[in-house]
């Protein structure tokens, strides 16, 4: 009896053995079998992707890579002939703008993309940096005044009463914005903004087309706005386009009334919506405020297009401090591009309204704050007596058309 059971008992363990070993052959093939199979081989390839945005429906063109095909075409093209883009062995230069812009457009890391557009993370890194480039060396031709001597005054001022003749010699706004920056955790303090959130607080210049002409991007979210203009006015090397004499930006109340910039009065009613909420205005300076805060709205406006349009700027990858700062240089090109080639983009018409307030999620829509009350007969510090005149002026006969 002893003898049989352990016959068997040898008979069942050589069994189990055999079985074991098949199933671990079987596994080592299985795994073979996967690591031979490439990670990115769907049929639908991203040339494929491409190709049906831009031929098939206008509006998913829009919605994906954030404007119209037309533009798109042109951008592909002057990226290609005079900014450095060029084809791989694999990619078109189509396919290599088109997840850029899909990735700034919606705000998408690499692996969504990989999966996508069908290629490796290494392929979508390098070539994202590639378009990167390209957009910076863009960016001198395109963020620029169209007309540097500012001769003539800009038809939106011209057609409306409100700010006509008022306002004739203004050609522009400056605010600074706050933008998503990941940062280490060591550097966090100096870039948390006033919401508690690490930004990158950008100041910008823009003309009354919407057309950024002026973007310094960089400075931590900590940074007052006061002190990277007057870096940014005392840097010869920062491009900055000055007014020339007798013209000037407009600037909110966290800026000094001086010389080509002019500063609404401080301790007065000034945002749009406290003047709609509030009495009628009653005096000059009111008028003035009033004025002043929905012309120079266009600024708010332009970076809420931007903000809208390009959603990486909400969620901002752990990139380098260094391409983030490109990157929001990179998205203001690709703002003005778009606007230069069409008028009817979907984004800009949302924004068009002068009495709209701008709201963007995720992000400081503006770093403007209403200045606290001053004396009524001392100009604010750093104010230019010549400035205070011509602020006066403009209200006195700004308040007899109310």
């Amino acid at each position: 009896m002893d003898i049989y059971s352990d016959v068997n008992e040898q008979l069942i363990f050589e069994e189990l053995a055999a079985i074991t070993g098949v199933a671990i052959v079987a596994a080592g093939e299985a795994m073979y079998d996967i690591q031979r199979t490439g990670c990115w081989t769907s049929w639908y390839t991203g040339h494929m992707y491409m190709t049906d945005l831009l031929r098939g429906n206008r509006n998913k063109c829009l919605a994906v890579l954030r404007m119209d095909r037309r533009v798109f075409r042109d951008l592909c093209n002057d990226l290609s002939t005079r900014y450095g883009l060029e084809p791989s062995r694999e990619l078109s230069v189509k396919e290599i703008v088109g997840m850029f812009v899909y990735t700034v457009g919606n705000g998408v890391g690499n692996r969504t993309v990989q999966d996508r557009f069908q290629h490796s993370g290494e392929t979508v890194h390098r070539q994202f940096h590639n378009v990167l480039s390209s957009l910076i060396r863009m960016s001198d031709d395109i963020i620029r005044p169209r007309d540097p001597t500012y001769s003539t005054v800009p038809k939106y001022i011209e057609e409306d009463e409100r700010y006509f003749p008022y306002f004739r010699d203004c050609i522009g706004a400056i605010d600074g914005t706050h933008i998503h920056a990941s940062v280490p955790h060591d550097d966090r303090t100096r870039f948390i903004g006033r919401k508690g959130v690490t930004t990158q607080n950008v100041m910008a210049a823009c003309d009354f087309d919407m057309l950024f002409t002026y973007v310094c991007a960089g400075w931590e979210g900590s940074a007052h706005d006061s002190r990277i203009f007057s870096t940014v006015l005392s840097n010869a090397n920062s491009k900055f386009p000055h007014p020339p004499f007798g013209k000037y930006y407009l600037v909110d109340s966290g800026y000094a009334n001086q010389s080509g910039y002019l500063a609404p009065y401080r301790g007065q009613r000034y945002h749009l919506e406290v003047f709609r909420n509030g009495p009628d205005i009653s005096t000059p300076r009111e008028a003035f405020n009033h004025a002043h805060s929905s012309l120079s709205l266009v600024i708010e406006r332009t970076f809420g297009v931007l903000k809208n349009k390009w959603h990486i700027l909400s969620t901002m990858p752990p990139y380098s401090f260094r391409t983030q700062v490109k990157i929001v240089v990179a998205c203001a090109v690709l703002h003005n591009f778009i606007r230069l080639r069409t008028l009817d983009d979907p984004d800009f018409i949302a924004y068009s309204d002068d009495n709209c307030t701008p709201h963007v999620s995720g992000t400081e829509a503006s770093t403007s704050q209403v200045g606290a009350s001053t004396s009524e007969h001392q100009p604010f510090i750093g104010e230019e007596l010549e400035m205070a005149a011509l602020r006066d002026m403009i209200a006195a006969e700004v308040f007899t058309s109310y």
